[in-house]
């Protein structure tokens, strides 16, 4: 258990109302793994820095996005990260301003951009995240190789569901047509 590797007492409580401790953690009833989730994201977030990675932390974020995603619209990007569409005009311009990415218009459909990486754009976003790396060993430093690879695959899965893929885009263009 993490507790175990850490080196944490068992019976520290780890709620509000004292009830929980470590050993609870992630069994039904206690933390969900949304939950689980979010606080490490948190804690990645507050370790990050901007001079380590070269960037701020949701500009890596929003690049990696678009390399998974090549030539995504604009539009995917708002719905990916839950942002209303005046944000990521912002966001984007401020990728753009960096010369991370460009934005194009859409042959198919002319009132849309599609956002692709530059390569300025790409070789920032492989420096980041090997600058990145330290950390994630650090956070993940209670898990072994093949714990994390599996970490790594379970999470790649998660948004699939939920993302626009390239199948949504072709109905989603025929439809508006």
């Amino acid at each position: 258990m993490i507790y175990e590797i850490f080196m944490i007492p068992a019976n520290l409580m780890t709620d509000a109302v004292m009830t929980g401790t470590f050993g609870d953690m992630g069994r039904e009833g206690a933390c969900s793994t949304m939950v689980l989730l979010s606080r490490l994201a948190k804690q990645a977030y507050r370790r990050m820095d901007d001079e380590t990675l070269g960037m701020q932390f949701r500009h890596l974020v929003s690049l990696a996005y678009v390399r998974d995603h090549d030539a995504c619209p604009q539009q995917d990007l708002a719905d990916a990260f839950c942002m209303d569409a005046n944000n990521v005009v912002l966001l984007l311009n401020e990728l753009e301003d960096l010369g991370f990415v460009s934005r194009l218009r859409d042959p198919s459909d002319r009132r849309r951009h599609l956002v692709q990486l530059t390569s300025l754009g790409r070789e920032s976003l492989t420096r980041a995240e090997r600058s990145g790396c330290p950390l994630e060993e650090h956070l993940l430093r209670a898990l072994d190789a093949d714990e994390r690879l599996l970490l790594q695959q379970l999470l790649a899965q998660g948004p699939r569901e939920v993302e626009p893929d390239d199948s949504q885009r072709a109905v989603a263009a025929a439809s508006a047509v």
